[in-house]
């Protein structure tokens, strides 16, 4: 059965004694009384089973294990205290990191500018932005490996909070070349029996599966999977197929002629975006913050700084 182990006033005092030879002379470079340093050998030697130290004439010799120990504390005391340099220099000017990701699309076009907006209204919080779940995100917020995530539809999570943040048109795209590229508006009975690229084949409540594919009983012909919406891009540019994403994160491809994009039903079909986050966040906290940011910043109009 594994007992106590060292910690690091342990490797400290072994060292500081292995500089010095003395329990008076290490006692003052660790800033303790002697009786407190002699205390601490004694509780070292009992966490590990072996004696450490021997007195010699009013000093202290190391024992084989101290001499390893005191070789090793060196390094790593070392090593410790370059890497919290690296820490600190890291992060002198940030008071906290949030930990932002993306669920279903990794669309990230917009993020320098929002950056720069949220500067104006927190400089010393920092985004770390994360890997973006293609299912649900939720498990990892409520597990803190996550902070904050985008995430489209409407759907209540327990244990979380949402911010809206915007609503976004689906587009059905396609080659230039393909048949339905001059068509205005693309409904269910258009993409029956078409090769079709889907980012998942799991159907979710909320995506064309729910809100056009079955309510219209037409479906196309599933070909590929691919989740990075640039994979989905390459393959439909390609005339490799057909798919659905929504505006936004074909906001960047506007003014490309690789793929054609079209509003999906009549009326468009529509995509909610929100934050999500854990509710037990504190209202003046720095998550709360950046989600009121990207809530302001996805709100406000168009060329607007």
């Amino acid at each position: 059965m594994t007992g106590p182990r060292l910690d690091i006033r342990h490797l400290q005092m072994i060292r500081a004694i292995g500089r010095t030879g003395r329990v008076t002379d290490a006692s003052d470079e660790l800033g303790l009384t002697p009786s407190a340093l002699s205390h601490r050998i004694k509780e070292a030697e009992r966490r590990l089973g072996v004696p450490l130290f021997e007195r010699m004439h009013k000093r202290l010799r190391m024992t084989a294990a101290a001499e390893y120990l005191a070789e090793v504390s060196e390094r790593m005391l070392n090593e410790l205290k370059t890497v919290e340099d690296e820490v600190r220099r890291m992060n002198e000017e940030i008071d906290h990191v949030v930990r932002l990701a993306t669920q279903t699309y990794s669309a990230y076009h917009w993020l320098p500018g929002f950056l720069e907006f949220l500067e104006t209204r927190a400089e010393r919080i920092s985004l770390q932005i994360m890997k973006s779940p293609s299912e649900d995100v939720t498990p990892a917020i409520l597990n803190r490996q996550v902070d904050i995530a985008i995430v489209p539809g409407n759907l209540t999570r327990p244990g979380c909070a949402f911010v809206p943040l915007f609503t976004d048109r689906l587009m059905f795209i396609c080659a230039p070349e393909h048949r339905l590229a001059g068509r205005e508006v693309i409904g269910g009975a258009d993409i029956e029996g078409e090769k079709f690229i889907t980012y998942s084949k799991v159907p979710s409540p909320d995506q064309e599966f729910a809100v056009i594919f079955r309510p219209e009983g037409r479906y196309p012909r599933w070909t590929a999977t691919a989740e990075p919406p640039e994979a989905i891009l390459e393959l439909v540019s390609a005339n490799r197929g057909t798919s659905i994403l929504t505006e936004w994160v074909l906001e960047p491809l506007r003014s490309s002629h690789r793929i054609r994009a079209i509003p999906l039903g009549s009326p468009t079909i529509t995509q909610s975006w929100r934050c999500q986050f854990r509710a037990d966040e504190p209202a003046d906290g720095p998550v709360a913050l950046v989600a009121a940011a990207l809530r302001d910043w996805f709100g406000k109009p168009k060329g607007q700084p």
